[in-house]
């Protein structure tokens, strides 16, 4: 019955993955022996809004340099832009940006250390939390101008008892909200003409630039601090066969120039 409800206004990934954790909390009980039985052995998954393609969650190349250029343009309008910046440029999940203190940015080698996230939705512990997986925390190096942005922002943003990057005392949670960051994203996208993706889209569009320019997949797994590269294999098959049929060609070429 509940899975029924869930499923009536939500996508298939999403219902399946709710099924997921409900089944894994299930058998970690009956191990305990505090039930006895699996009631949710068959459950059937129900949904009722198609889930997203996967191009429709993230921009192309052409989009994503449109959206910087803009970003950059702003990014002295307001905090929310620098975390828009840092979304695409750095490709990080949105708990493990606001989660992000000022210890965390070393300016000498243009790297940042992410080793931890902040809660910001009632579901999540208050405060500092840990990071999805152990290869999420991770050290990654972002290009100087990113980094001296944030050099300069540190010096004139006023300081926080937790030294938080993207402090909001106005804010329930102490740190942007989810729901404005991608209110701010909406309106900056729509104003480019361009169809709108959520925070979270911009690690793909992260992922999927870095894919299409050649970056090497295990390196883009590792950037992102994904568990395993087959969760990256999964989650950009579509940049990876278009990669596909260019490398396809290539190989047709090389011979064909050999010979000839």
């Amino acid at each position: 019955m509940f899975i029924n409800q869930f499923g009536s206004s939500r996508s298939k990934e999403t219902v399946e993955k709710v099924n997921t954790h409900i089944r894994a909390c299930v058998k970690d009980a009956m191990d305990e022996q505090i039930i006895h039985r699996d009631f949710t052995r068959n459950a059937v998954i129900t949904y009722t809004v198609p889930a997203k393609k996967s191009e429709e969650k993230h921009l192309n190349y052409k989009e994503s340099e449109i959206l910087l250029k803009e970003i950059w343009e702003n990014i002295n309008k307001g905090l929310g832009y620098s975390l828009l910046l840092l979304g695409l440029t750095s490709g990080m999940r949105f708990g493990e940006m606001v989660g992000l203190t000022r210890k965390d940015f070393d300016f000498k080698k243009n790297t940042i250390r992410i080793n931890k996230t902040w809660g910001y939705m009632k579901r999540h512990p208050e405060g500092f939390g840990p990071t999805k997986n152990e290869q999420s925390v991770r050290t990654i190096t972002m290009n100087p101008t990113v980094m001296a942005h944030f050099k300069k922002l540190f010096k004139t943003m006023p300081t926080n008892i937790h030294q938080l990057v993207f402090y909001s005392p106005t804010s329930r949670y102490k740190v942007i909200s989810n729901t404005n960051a991608n209110k701010l994203l909406k309106k900056t996208l729509s104003n480019l003409g361009i169809e709108p993706i959520t925070i979270h889209g911009l690690r793909h569009t992260h992922a999927s630039v870095l894919l299409y320019k050649n970056i090497s997949i295990h390196y883009v797994s590792e950037r992102l601090g994904h568990g395993d590269i087959d969760t990256t294999l999964r989650e950009y098959t579509h940049v990876i066969k278009e990669l596909r049929e260019k490398e396809e060609q290539a190989t047709i070429e090389i011979f064909e120039k050999m010979i000839g």
